[in-house]
Formats: C-alpha cells, sequence, structure tokens
C-alpha cells in the first residue's frame, strides 16, 4: 500500500508540475524564513548560558525616586559588594566591576585600544571564564596585573603559548604583568571584555567610592543553592538607607536569566525588554509558515475535480475514509519534507546577508541534532496542517456523484478557500502596515530637533595629554583651516550619565528630590555644540568656575521669574546662574530633557568635542587633525568618533526590527501571491470554456481580464477592512512604549491596502489577460 501511494505521489507531482512547484517553493520559502527567525531567537535565548552557575547570578540595581518619578540605575556603591557578602545570609560570592573602559594598551611600537574593566577575582569564582593560559585563581595575585583574552593575546604576542609572566603597559604609563589568557567571551554573552586587572587600581583612583551615597561601579552577587532572591531583596530594600541616611536608593537583585531580554523598567517596575521583540517575531515565524501552508490548502482542494475519479475507484475497490486520509496527508508531508531540503539550500544562501543584518554569527548547524529534529518537526507540522483539510475533504467524496459526472457539493470548500486567501492577505496588509508605522517612528525621533548640532561633530576620548595641552590643542586645530572650534567635557554628549541630588537653591523643598545631570565643561562647550540659549549668556573663560548654565527643565523647578542670577548651592559651594539653554534630548531619545547643570571646570573632562566646518570634507579635515593630536598626544593612535553616527546606533534595535518587518512582510506578501498565482491559473483553466464563449458573443479581453480578477480583489478588499484595525491596535499598543511618538495617519492605511490590491492585480493579471487572449475556437473544442 505504501509503494503504491508513494508512486501515487510521484505521478501526481510530476503531472502537475506547476502546482507542485508553487507548493514546494511557497513551503521551502516559509520554512527558510521560519529557520532563520528561529535561528535568531534561538540565540537571543541562548544568551549567557556559558555561565554554569547563571541560575544563581544576579546583578544590583537600584530604584531611586526623584520628583515623584522612579528610575533605575545599575550603578551601586564601592563598598556593598564586600559587606553583603559578610552580612546577608545566603550569598556566597559577590564581585564588583568598573564600568568598561577603552583604555591604551601597548608593547614597544605596537599600541592598541582594547576594552575591559577592573573587577574583584571573585569575578573568575562566580563566572565562566575559561582560561587558556595561566590560572584564575592566580589571576590578581599581584596588583599591577592583567588577564586579557585571546582575541588580544594574538594581536600583541602572536601564537606565543607561554605569555603569563610577560609585561604590557596600560595607557603609557604603568607596566602590567599578564597573569592569564582567558578564551574569548562569547557573542551572547552580557558581559564582554578582552581585558581585567585587580578592582583596587580602580578603587585607588577613585576614593569618592567609600562614601556610601555614591553610586559609581556595578556589583554581582552569587546565591548559595536555595536561597530565596526575595529574602534577599527584604534586606536589601533598606540596606543602603541604614549606612547612608539620606540616600534613596532600593537595591535590588536581577538575575542573569532577565539580563538579555527582561531588563526593562518604567517607574521602578520590570515590564519586560527585548522579549516583546522576541515575541514578535516567533509570531511572525509561525504566521508565514501558516501562509505557506495555506497556498497548499488552498491549491488542493481548488484541484479536486482532477482527483475525483481515483477517489472514487478506491472506494469503489474498499478504500476506507481513513486510509485516503492517510495518503493524502502522506502526499503533504512528503511535499513539506522536499521543500524543507530546498530550504536548508535557501537558508545557506541567506545566512550571510541576515548574518550581516541582525549583526551576529549565527548557523544552521546541521551537526547539531536539535536543529535537524526542529526542521523534521516543521516538515511533520506543517505537512499535517497542510493537508489536513484537502484530506478530509478529498475522502469525503461520494463515488457515486463521481461516476456519474454529478457536480459535487463543494460550496462549504469554496468559502473555505476564499476564507484562507482573506487571512493570508490580512496578515500581508498588517505587516504592510506596521512596517510603515515602524519605519515612521524611527524617522521621526531621528529627525527630532534635538537642541544642538550633531552633525560635523567628532567625539574623542581626552586622554593622556589632551587636557593640560587644550589650549594650544585648540589653536593648532583652529589653524588647519577645517575646524569651527573645540571643546573639553566631562560627560558624552548623547548619554550624559553623571548626575547628583545634592544640589539646592532658594524656595527648594528640602524634603523634595531632584535628581541633576551635572557636567563639568570648558568654556567653548556650548559654542561648540551649537547649544541655543533661552536667557543669559555663556561662559567667558575657565575663571567662570564659580558659575554655571543650566537648562530650561531645571529653571522651571527653580521657580517663576528668570533664573539668571539666582544662586544654586552644593553642600558649601555657591553657583551663580548666568545662563539658560533649550532642553536639549539626552540619554532617551524619546523622552523629554532631564535637569541639566553646565560647571565651568574642564579638569574633570573625559572627552574633546571638535566642530569641523560645514563645507569641510570629512576625510580631508580628519587628515589635518590627526598630525595635530599626535604631536601634542604623543603616544596615543588617533581615535575618534563621529556624534551623528553614535545617534544612528542607538536606534539599532529598532531599525533592526524594520529591517525585519520589511523583509518577512514582502515574503509574506510573495508567499501569498504564489498561492494566489495558482488559484488565479486554476481559475482560468476551469472556466476556459465560459471565456470562449464569451469571446464568440463580442466580449473584450479587459471585461474578460476583468470577470476573472473581480472575485479575487473582493477578497483582498475584505482582507484590508479586517486588517486595518488589527494593525491600528497593534501599533498604538507599540507606540505607548515611547514618550515621544507619531500619530497614527489615515493614509498609511489607504497605502497599504493599494499595494495589496497592486500587487494582488499584478499577480493575477498575467493569468487573467493569457485567458482572454486565448484563441476560442481552441477553448471550444477541448472536448
Amino acid at each position: 500500500m505504501f509503494r503504491n501511494n508513494f508512486k501515487t505521489t510521484i505521478r501526481n507531482l510530476w503531472k502537475n508540475k506547476t502546482y507542485s512547484f508553487l507548493n514546494i517553493f511557497g513551503l521551502a520559502v516559509g520554512v527558510s524564513c521560519a529557520a532563520l527567525i528561529f535561528l535568531w531567537v534561538e540565540d537571543e535565548f541562548s544568551y549567557d548560558h556559558q555561565n554554569i552557575k547563571k541560575d544563581r547570578l544576579y546583578s544590583i540595581l537600584e530604584n531611586q525616586a526623584y520628583n515623584g518619578k522612579i528610575y533605575t540605575f545599575s550603578a551601586t556603591p564601592g563598598l556593598m559588594a564586600p559587606a553583603m557578602k559578610s552580612e546577608i545570609p545566603g550569598i556566597a560570592n559577590t564581585t564588583r566591576t568598573s564600568w568598561p573602559q577603552t583604555v591604551l594598551f601597548s608593547i614597544g611600537d605596537k599600541t592598541i585600544y582594547e576594552t575591559g574593566f577592573y573587577a574583584d577575582s571573585n569575578l573568575f569564582n562566580m563566572f565562566t571564564v575559561p582560561f587558556v593560559q595561566g590560572k584564575a585563581a592566580n589571576a590578581f595575585a599581584q596588583l599591577h596585573s592583567v588577564v586579557i583574552s585571546e582575541k588580544m593575546a594574538k594581536k600583541f604576542f602572536g601564537d606565543d603559548k607561554s605569555i603569563p609572566g610577560k609585561t604590557i603597559k596600560i595607557d603609557n604609563k604603568d607596566e602590567y604583568v599578564v597573569t592569564g589568557v582567558f578564551k574569548d567571551m562569547p557573542d551572547n554573552s552580557s558581559i564582554k571584555f578582552d581585558w581585567a586587572s585587580p578592582y583596587e587600581i580602580f578603587f585607588v583612583k577613585n576614593r569618592w567610592l567609600t562614601n556610601w551615597g555614591s553610586n559609581g561601579i556595578k556589583t554581582y552577587v552569587e546565591l548559595m543553592p536555595g536561597t530565596s532572591p526575595a529574602s534577599v531583596n527584604k534586606i536589601l530594600y533598606s540596606y543602603i538607607q541604614k549606612r547612608a541616611e539620606h540616600a534613596v536608593a532600593r537595591p535590588f537583585l536581577l538575575s542573569m536569566n532577565d539580563w538579555r531580554l527582561h531588563s526593562q523598567f518604567t517607574d521602578g517596575k520590570q515590564i519586560g525588554g527585548r522579549i516583546e521583540f522576541v515575541h514578535m517575531f516567533i509570531a511572525i515565524a509561525w504566521i508565514i509558515l501558516l501562509i505557506a501552508c495555506i497556498n497548499f490548502m488552498n491549491l488542493a482542494t481548488a484541484r479536486s475535480e482532477k482527483r475525483a475519479r481515483e477517489v472514487g475507484v478506491k472506494k469503489v475497490l474498499g478504500a476506507e475514509k481513513t486510509t485516503l486520509i492517510a495518503q493524502f496527508i502522506g502526499e503533504a508531508v512528503f511535499m513539506s519534507l522536499i521543500a524543507v531540503l530546498f530550504s536548508i539550500l535557501f537558508i545557506l544562501l541567506a545566512l550571510p546577508v541576515f548574518n550581516t543584518l541582525v549583526e551576529k554569527n549565527l548557523s544552521i548547524g546541521l551537526g547539531n541534532p536539535f536543529h535537524l529534529l526542529a526542521l523534521i518537526l516543521i516538515a511533520l507540522l506543517c505537512g499535517l496542517i497542510a493537508g489536513s483539510y484537502p484530506a478530509l475533504y478529498l475522502s469525503s467524496f461520494n463515488p457515486i456523484y463521481v461516476f456519474k459526472g454529478m457536480k459535487m457539493k463543494g460550496g462549504s470548500a469554496a468559502w473555505i478557500r476564499k476564507g484562507l486567501v482573506v487571512f493570508q492577505f490580512t496578515i500581508s496588509i498588517v505587516l504592510i502596515i506596521c512596517t510603515i508605522i515602524i519605519f515612521q517612528q524611527v524617522q521621526y525621533v531621528k529627525s527630532r530637533n534635538l537642541g544642538y548640532n550633531k552633525d560635523n561633530l567628532i567625539e574623542l576620548d581626552a586622554q593622556g595629554d589632551i587636557i593640560n595641552h587644550f589650549s594650544t590643542i585648540k589653536q593648532q586645530l583652529l589653524e588647519t583651516g577645517a575646524v569651527e572650534n573645540a571643546a573639553l567635557s566631562s560627560l558624552g554628549m548623547l548619554f550624559m550619565g553623571s548626575n547628583t541630588d545634592d544640589y539646592s537653591w532658594e524656595g527648594k523643598d528640602p524634603t523634595k528630590k531632584i535628581l541633576i545631570t551635572n557636567d563639568y565643561v570648558s568654556p567653548e562647550y556650548l559654542s561648540a555644540t551649537q547649544t541655543k540659549f533661552a536667557q543669559g549668556k555663556d561662559f567667558e573663560s575657565i575663571g567662570d568656575s564659580n558659575k554655571v548654565i543650566i537648562n530650561e527643565t531645571l529653571a522651571n523647578l527653580m521657580g517663576k521669574g528668570s533664573a539668571v542670577g539666582k544662586i544654586i548651592r552644593q553642600d558649601t559651594t555657591k553657583f551663580q546662574v548666568i545662563g539658560v539653554v533649550k532642553d536639549f534630548v539626552f540619554g532617551d531619545m524619546y523622552g523629554a530633557s532631564d535637569p541639566l547643570l553646565f560647571v565651568c571646570y574642564p579638569n574633570w573632562a573625559s572627552y574633546l568635542y571638535v566642530r569641523l566646518k560645514s563645507n569641510t570634507d570629512p576625510e580631508k579635515a580628519l587628515a589635518k587633525i590627526e598630525p595635530v593630536m599626535k604631536t601634542n598626544n604623543p603616544g596615543y593612535p588617533f581615535d575618534f568618533r563621529f556624534v551623528d553616527d553614535q545617534f544612528n546606533q542607538i536606534f539599532k534595535t529598532e531599525v533592526l526590527i524594520g529591517k525585519l518587518a520589511r523583509l518577512f512582510a514582502s515574503l509574506a506578501i510573495i508567499i501569498s501571491c504564489l498561492g494566489l498565482f495558482g488559484l488565479a491559473a486554476y481559475t482560468a483553466e476551469r472556466r476556459t470554456k465560459e471565456i470562449g464563449i464569451r469571446k464568440v458573443l463580442g466580449a473584450s479581453v479587459t471585461r474578460i481580464a476583468g470577470l476573472l480578477s473581480k472575485d479575487f480583489l473582493q477578497l483582498v478588499l475584505i482582507a484590508g477592512v479586517i486588517a486595518f484595525p488589527l494593525s491600528w491596535w497593534a501599533m498604538y499598543r507599540w507606540l505607548q512604549n515611547y514618550s515621544y511618538r507619531i500619530e497614527i495617519n489615515w493614509w498609511v492605511f489607504i497605502l497599504a491596502g493599494a499595494l495589496a490590491i497592486l500587487i494582488a492585480v499584478l499577480t493575477i493579471s498575467s493569468q487573467a489577460i493569457r485567458a482572454a487572449l486565448a484563441n476560442p475556437v481552441k477553448s471550444l473544442r477541448t472536448e
């Protein structure tokens, strides 16, 4: 029986090549899309899985309430980690790390910037960091030591297998002993670094870390097996207040399992994060598979009359309905398996481009039993879904109707086919609308008036002698003719990040905590960044260190009337407000500006900003800037960043979501159109005689083509009516995540509907026009 059914399946595939191709190709494209999405999803869920203690590792976050709003920060006090380990039951280990720092390493004439941090040695007991040279236990046996990654080791030492004990210079100052080489951190790791040195080095340079009210490092915790995070959180809630009475920080644990996908907080509550995108694309993967399966169901039921006699004969010869169902489902599974084989080829061809798009290094991993099993399960699932209804429909044919040539009652099948076409195009239109709105939202924010000019602005790290030689550097940069201005700042223009609540002024409610970002800058900073003033004046010289400039948000908090001339206090220090700048966007690009204060004190600067002249070619300008920097800051390679590139990187996730949405919307439409093309071809074939008669009676080609297209276009219109409210609801909810967002315009729905109709017309028209142009003599002589 199996052999006969297999032969029948092969004959049917070969006899109906066009429909077989449409089914197999559509399924292959659908499986390929779904597989690519599932590979991406697998990578997202696999973050940090290399850590053996993953389920017991936590980071410490803090909720801090200011002016009626709760902020969530990942910075913690420097003394917190050792205190927690010794005082809180259930904590097995703790470690501290500085924020990632890009530092200059050198051996002789070879100099390279690498990113890493300062950490406690417990880091290697808690996190799984395999060493290939040296031992983790001896990593920080001496103060000036450093462990480096394999990648970094290869850059400096090549294939040397005896690196521990060799020295390397950091920041052209101190010699450090390389005590170990560890394996490169996986791409899907939340903590990535190419070097690590003892925390004590960082602590000596930052003595303010002894203050329990100051947050400046990251703290990680390992719980003992069986310890309840809730019990630790209960102790942590007032842990800092017991040591710093006026502190507002409320620490809590965040599991490593949540670092990648559930790290978004609003008003102090965990609301999700990247997991929302993962869920969205999982849904898209299954929808695309379903659309591909629908093509099979539609074409199989539409061509049911071609197989009516086969079913009739088998029933007369005693075939049971279950046997026929098994045969047709088996055919569907067989076609699905062929489609999966083709999809493997498609995935291999598409992976390089897809990896570039999602910035990952995914592989199909056919040697992974889980991946092979997943492909087989997808094939079986698609076969069962695609073949279920056709199998039930075909196996229900009455042999009496078949052999008498009577028309079978297939009204329900026709309605189901129409419903499935409506479903396909509903999903396609929803994806088109979502794609347009996501693109609009990203462009809306990217074109937002930031309050400063990010174009032609270069950011450099203020390393080495840049601060000491700033006056000379600035003068020489201006003399190049390519530079308009230069300035120093302690904070990055786009991100800021350093803030405090210890400023006060006359009339301020002493019980009210207000978080203020403070940036220490050189006098030229606001003019170099082209920040606009609302009141007052700019700094005039470094001597203005007792004067400050604030933004409009802070000025409004200080009360009615002009803020210029008012006094702001920080402990015993008094500052006079000399200017108010218009609010500009930093940190949260979708939100409003937070209170901000500029102090004229460039000695604490971390960044040098260089403003290029607007009519200058960037490459030529950089060629002139580089020798100036190398002359005044020898030993440091010329390393820079364009601020507008940094700005674009902020929207990397949204841009990626938009690109993926466009890609999968396009593929969903293509798959839907394959089915529509097959149905149009079959409809034209069924109505061959009718078309011939109409042509003989004088019907024009246009009229006949319109007649054949009308039913399908009605289905697309119905799909649009259903898709419009669905897509509005989905996009309305998505936009609520952003405080600075677009309004959903009505023309987006009209455009998406018109686009869907146009695509459907182009798909159907080739078959409709071909049928309309056929010779009616041949059409009427078919029997």
